[in-house]
């Protein structure tokens, strides 16, 4: 008579660990959804960084390298 309750507290406890399992497979599948997104907005905000240090350089390179052509440059105007 012992053996109904065992087998029964047996078979709960393996739909538990199945039920459980299914919530462990979703809740993995949902963190690869959200790592996938993660690392494509990563890897479209560093080409952007990049983009924005290629301007960057470039307005770097447009800027007058003698001494003698920053004051070249018109004075602002001051107001009383």
């Amino acid at each position: 008579m012992t053996q109904a309750p065992l087998t029964e507290q047996i078979a709960e406890r393996v739909e538990r660990l199945l039920v459980r399992h299914a919530e462990l497979h979703r809740t993995n599948a949902l963190l690869t959804q959200q790592i996938e997104a993660l690392t494509q907005e990563r890897d479209s905000l560093k080409s952007r960084l990049q983009a924005a240090r290629a301007r960057v350089d470039a307005l770097i390179d447009k800027l007058p390298t003698s001494p003698g052509a920053l004051t070249a440059l018109p004075e602002p105007e001051r107001r009383p």
